[in-house]
C-alpha cells in the first residue's frame, strides 16, 4: 500500500496551510453566491440547513481523511476512485462528472459575481444585462490570466483567502452586535422555520458552499506528518467552515426580512450587511464576494483543466485534449468555453442544484471507495457506508424537492449525471485502446 512522506522539506505542508487550503476552498464563491438561495428554502431553520449540509461533508472528510493517508496522490478524489472500482466505464465516468462538476461550480462562482458587480450599480439600469457581462467577463479575464502567468494566480489567491476571511469576521463580530437592534430576530423562531424535509433540502441545495474541502486530497503527499496532520486538516477545516457558515445564516436571517432576501437573493450576504454597516458595509462586502469569487474562478479553472489533462492521459478522455494551446492544456480553453455557456443560460437555483447533485454523487462514492479499500478497519468501513448512504439519501431528496419546484434545475442535474457516464461509455466502445486489458 501507498505511503505518504516522499516529498522533500522545502515541499513540506504544515498542519496550519494544510487547513487553509480546505477553507480557502470551501470559503471560495460558494457562500457569497447560495446565502440568499438556502433563506429562501430555510427561511428561519436556515442555520439548521447549513449543519445538515455540514454533517455530510464531516462524514465525507472521514472518508478523505483515510484514503487521503493510505493512497497519497496530487490526483486526488481521481486516484481514490481508480484504486476502488478500477479504471473502466464506472470510474471513468464518475471522474467525467467531476470535470463537469467544476464547470458547474464555476458556472455559479461567475455568476455571483455578475449579480455583486451589477447591484452595486443603481437598479435603473439594466440589472440582467449587467450581470451578464460582467459574469462573463470574469471568465475570459480568469482564462487570460491562467494562460499569462500560473504565478500570478496563486499569488492572488493567496492574498484574497486572507482578505475574505478578515472580513467576514468581522461581518460576524458586528453582525452579532447588530442583532442587538435588529426588528427581525424573530425570523429565527421554530415558527419561521420551513419542514425537516424542507430544511435537508435547503442544505443539500447549497452543498456546493462545502465541496472545496477535497482539496486537502491533491496537497496529501505533501503535508507534514501525515498520520496524524491529514485528519486533523479535514476536521478542522470543516468544523470551522460549518461554524462560520452557521453564525453568517444566523446573522441574515436576523437581520433583514424574508422579502428582502429574497429580493437580494444573489447577493444576500453585501444586503445583510446593509442594517448593521450602512451603505459602506454593502459596498465592502460586494467588492470582498467579487475578490473572493474570482480568485475561486482562477483556481478552479486551473484544477479543472488539470483533471481534463489528467483524464486524457489515463485514456477516459480523448487524447486531444492531452494537446496544448498557448502552452496551457486544450482543457483550459474547453473549460473556458463551456463555463460561459452555463452560467449564461441556466439561473442560480439550477446551477447550484447541478452542482450539488454531481458532488453529492461523488462524494457517495468516494464514501462507498473508502468501505472497499479500508480492509480489516471496522470504523473505516462503517463511516464510509453511512456517509454513502447519507449522501445518496441527500441526492434523492434534493432531486425530489426540485422535481416539485423547479423542473428545470432537476431536468439539469439529472442529464449532468447521465451525459457523464453515457458519454463514458459511448467513449470505451469507440476507442478500445482506451479500454483497461483484461
Amino acid at each position: 500500500m501507498p505511503v505518504a512522506g516522499n516529498s522533500s522539506k522545502r515541499d513540506e505542508i504544515g498542519l496550519k496551510d494544510a487547513i487553509s487550503i480546505g477553507i480557502g476552498g470551501m470559503v471560495g464563491g460558494g457562500i457569497f453566491a447560495v446565502l440568499g438561495l438556502a433563506v429562501s428554502f430555510g427561511k428561519g431553520g436556515t442555520p439548521l440547513a447549513f449543519v445538515f449540509a455540514g454533517v455530510i461533508a464531516l462524514v465525507t472528510a472521514y472518508s478523505y481523511a483515510g484514503l487521503s493517508r493510505d493512497y497519497p496522490s496530487e490526483g486526488g478524489t481521481v486516484t481514490f476512485l481508480n484504486n476502488a472500482f478500477g479504471k473502466g466505464t464506472f470510474s471513468g465516468g464518475t471522474n467525467n462528472l467531476l470535470w463537469v462538476s467544476y464547470i458547474i461550480m464555476l458556472s455559479l462562482y461567475s455568476s455571483a459575481f455578475g449579480s455583486y458587480a451589477a447591484n452595486l450599480f443603481p437598479h435603473s439600469w439594466n440589472i440582467a444585462l449587467l450581470s451578464h457581462l460582467f459574469l462573463s467577463a470574469v471568465i475570459v479575464v480568469s482564462c487570460a490570466l491562467n494562460y499569462f502567468s500560473l504565478k500570478w494566480v496563486g499569488r492572488i489567491e493567496s492574498v484574497v483567502v486572507l482578505i475574505k476571511m478578515s472580513i467576514l469576521a468581522l461581518f460576524v463580530i458586528l453582525g452579532f452586535w447588530g442583532l442587538h437592534h435588529s426588528h427581525y430576530t424573530a425570523q429565527l423562531g421554530f415558527s419561521h422555520w420551513e419542514s425537516i424535509p424542507g430544511l435537508v433540502a435547503s442544505g443539500m441545495i447549497i452543498f456546493v458552499a462545502y465541496e472545496g474541502f477535497e482539496l486537502i486530497a491533491n496537497a496529501a503527499p505533501h503535508i507534514r506528518n501525515p498520520d496524524v496532520n491529514i485528519k486533523r486538516a479535514y476536521y478542522w477545516a470543516v468544523g470551522l467552515v460549518i461554524l462560520l457558515y452557521v453564525l453568517i445564516a444566523i446573522i441574515t436571517v436576523g437581520s433583514l426580512d424574508f422579502a428582502a432576501i429574497d429580493k437580494a437573493k444573489d447577493y444576500a450576504l453585501a444586503a445583510a450587511a446593509r442594517p448593521f454597516l450602512g451603505d459602506a458595509g454593502y459596498v465592502v462586502i460586494s467588492v470582498t464576494a467579487m475578490l473572493s469569487v474570482f480568485s475561486a474562478i482562477n483556481a478552479t479553472l486551473y484544477g479543472g483543466s488539470r483533471v481534463n489533462y489528467k483524464l486524457a492521459e489515463d485514456g477516459e478522455f480523448p487524447h486531444e485534449f492531452t494537446h496544448y494551446f498557448w502552452n496551457q492544456p486544450v482543457g483550459l480553453l474547453v473549460t473556458t468555453l463551456l463555463t460561459l455557456l452555463v452560467a449564461n443560460v441556466l439561473d442560480l437555483e439550477s446551477i447550484s442544484t447541478s452542482g450539488s447533485s454531481g458532488f453529492l454523487l461523488i462524494f457517495a462514492l468516494v464514501n462507498l471507495a473508502n468501505y472497499r479499500l479500508a480492509r480489516g478497519k471496522r470504523v473505516r468501513r462503517f463511516m464510509g457506508m453511512l456517509g454513502c448512504v447519507l449522501c445518496v439519501v441527500s441526492l434523492l431528496i434534493l432531486l425530489g424537492e426540485q422535481y416539485d419546484t423547479n423542473l428545470s434545475g432537476a431536468a439539469a442535474a439529472t442529464a449532468l449525471i447521465g451525459v457523464s457516464y453515457a458519454l463514458e461509455w459511448v467513449y470505451k466502445r469507440t476507442h478500445p485502446e482506451s479500454r483497461p486489458a483484461a
